[in-house]
C-alpha cells in the first residue's frame, strides 16, 4: 500500500522481494505507464504528478501492488488518486484485495477511500464486501496496530470465519453501515439482516466478535431457524454463541421478553436459551428473575408454567419438558359429544416440579405431531382430572388428588389412569346416573276415529 513516504519514479523497475514486515511504510514505485506522464511543480520542493493510459505500480520491498487507468499525486496534501475508466482500480495489499471505480490514498493518515462498485476481500478470512464506498485505515507502524474499515450505503458482506473454510456457505450480512476492526470484529447498524440457508436474523444493530465466539442483536431482534421444522426467537436483546472458528451457531439467547416458537410449541419467558447442533434446534431453557415473567410453554392443547423450564427437542421434535418451581400444567380434552360452543374439559396438575412427555402421532393428513402422553408431578403434587367413564352415556368422573408424586398416563388425549404415591388423598365425584324411565304416565290407547 502507499504510505507516509512516497517516491514516484516514472520508469520501469524490477520486481521487489515479498513483504516480510506487516505494516511496513510503502515507497510507491511505478512500474509502467501506458500512455503519458506529467510532473507539475506547484512550488519549491512540491511537485504533483499525473499519469494515464494504464498505470502499474508496487510498494518497494513489499507484496502490495496497484493498477489503475490513471493516477494523480498531490504532494501538498499527501494524496494519491487512482481512477478506473475502462477497468476498475485494483489494489492488492497484505490485508485486503480491493476493486473500485475510484480510490484515494491519504498517506499521512494511512487511509484509503474507495468509491463506486467497491469489492473488497479480506485475505485472511475470505470475507467479501460489496457496496458503494469503503474507507480503509491501514495497520502501519507508528500509526495504528489494527486495520479498521468503514462502509455505508447498505453494503453486502459475505462473511466467512477463515479463508480455508473452503466451499462452506457464508453468512450474508446487510446493513445501512458497517465497521470492521481487525479480522475478527464487526459492527452493523440500520436494518441489519443476516442470512444463510439454515438461519436468518434481523435487528436494528449487531455486533460480532469472532475471537470471543460472540454476537449480539438489538432493536427488535428476531432469529429464525430455516429447517423442515422451523423455529423463531424474539426478545429485547438476542445473543449468539458461535462455534470455535465462528462458522456455526451453537447457542441463541433472548434476554428480556423472550418468545420462542416451534412447529407445535411456544415458549415465553424473561430469558430463553436455545441450543443448536448440526444446524438444528436440540434444547430450550427458559427462566426469569424473581417477580418477573414466569416461564411458560404452550402447545395446541397443553400449557406448562414454572419458575424455569427445560425442553428437549432432539432434531427439533418436542420430546420432553421439565418444569421447576411452582410448576403448573393444564391439558384440554375435547369430547366428541361437545359442540364448538361448549367449554372444553381442562385437566390441571401442580407440584414443585413437573415432567411432561410427548410422542409423535400422525394427524389426519399423515403429518407427525407431538402428542402429550404422560405427565408426572412431584413434591406437594396436586391434580384435577376428568376420568373417562366405562359408559359414555354417564359422562366423566371428576377427581381431585394430592400426594408426593402423581403420575398420569393419557390415551387418545384423555386421562387413562393416574398413580398417586406418598400420603395420597383426594376426592372422586362420579357422574349422576341416568334417570330411570317415568312409569307413572299411562299410554293413551284412545284412537281418534276418522270422520265418515
Amino acid at each position: 500500500m502507499m504510505a507516509t513516504v512516497l517516491l514516484v519514479t516514472l520508469v520501469q523497475h524490477s520486481v521487489q522481494p515479498a513483504d516480510t514486515t506487516a505494516g511496513r511504510p510503502c515507497k510507491v514505485l511505478i512500474d509502467s505507464v501506458g500512455r503519458q506522464a506529467q510532473q507539475v511543480e506547484v512550488r519549491a520542493r512540491e511537485t504533483n504528478v499525473f499519469a494515464g493510459g494504464g498505470v502499474l505500480a508496487h510498494c518497494a520491498a513489499t507484496g502490495s501492488t496497484l493498477a489503475a487507468d490513471s493516477v494523480a499525486w498531490f504532494a501538498g496534501v499527501g494524496r494519491f488518486d487512482m481512477i478506473g475508466q475502462k477497468n476498475p482500480v485494483h489494489i492488492r495489499d497484505t490485508a485486503i484485495v480491493l476493486d473500485a471505480t475510484t480510490a484515494a490514498y491519504f498517506l499521512r493518515q494511512e487511509r484509503l477511500e474507495a468509491h463506486n462498485n467497491v469489492v473488497a476481500m479480506n485475505r485472511k478470512t475470505g470475507s467479501v464486501l460489496r457496496g458503494p464506498n469503503l474507507t480503509y485505515y491501514r495497520a502501519a507502524k507508528g500509526v495504528r496496530d489494527t486495520l479498521d474499515m468503514h462502509a455505508s450505503g447498505r453494503p453486502t458482506i459475505e462473511y466467512r470465519s477463515s479463508a480455508d473454510s473452503g466451499s462452506g456457505e457464508p453468512y450474508v450480512i446487510v446493513a445501512d453501515r458497517v465497521r470492521f476492526k481487525g479480522n475478527d470484529r464487526m459492527w452493523g447498524g440500520g436494518q441489519v439482516t443476516i442470512d444463510r440457508s439454515d438461519f436468518a436474523a434481523r435487528g436494528d444493530s449487531m455486533q460480532l466478535d469472532q475471537a470471543a465466539g460472540f454476537a449480539v442483536l438489538v432493536g427488535k431482534p428476531r432469529v429464525e431457524g430455516k429447517s423442515a421444522r422451523p423455529y423463531a426467537l424474539t426478545g429485547t436483546r438476542i445473543e449468539l454463541g458461535l462455534q470455535r472458528g465462528g462458522r456455526d451457531i451453537r447457542l441463541v439467547k433472548a434476554l428480556g421478553d423472550g418468545v420462542a416458537t416451534g412447529a407445535d410449541w411456544r415458549l415465553t419467558a424473561d430469558t430463553i436459551h436455545l441450543h443448536v447442533d448440526r444446524k438444528k434446534l436440540q434444547q430450550a431453557f427458559a427462566w426469569g428473575p424473581k417477580d418477573s415473567v414466569r416461564a411458560r410453554a404452550l402447545s395446541t392443547l397443553n400449557t406448562i408454567q414454572a419458575d424455569s423450564l427445560a425442553l428437549d427437542l432432539p432434531d427439533e421434535v418436542l420430546d420432553e419438558a421439565r418444569a421447576f418451581g411452582h410448576a403448573y400444567s393444564t391439558s384440554k380434552t375435547e369430547s366428541p359429544k361437545r359442540d364448538s360452543t361448549t367449554t372444553p374439559q381442562v385437566n390441571w396438575y401442580a407440584g414443585d416440579s413437573l415432567t411432561a412427555r410427548w410422542k409423535q402421532v400422525p394427524d389426519s393428513a399423515g403429518t407427525p405431531r407431538s402428542k402429550l402422553y404422560r405427565l408426572i408431578a412431584r413434591g406437594s403434587a396436586r391434580s384435577f382430572t376428568y376420568l373417562a367413564s366405562e359408559h359414555d352415556s354417564t359422562g366423566p368422573s371428576l377427581n381431585y388428588s394430592r400426594g408426593t408424586v402423581i403420575d398420569c398416563v393419557l390415551k387418545g388425549g384423555k386421562v387413562d389412569r393416574c398413580t398417586i404415591t406418598g400420603r395420597a388423598d383426594g376426592v372422586q365425584l362420579e357422574p349422576r346416573p341416568p334417570a330411570p324411565p317415568d312409569t307413572t304416565k299411562k299410554t293413551d290407547t284412545t284412537k281418534t276415529k276418522a270422520d265418515p
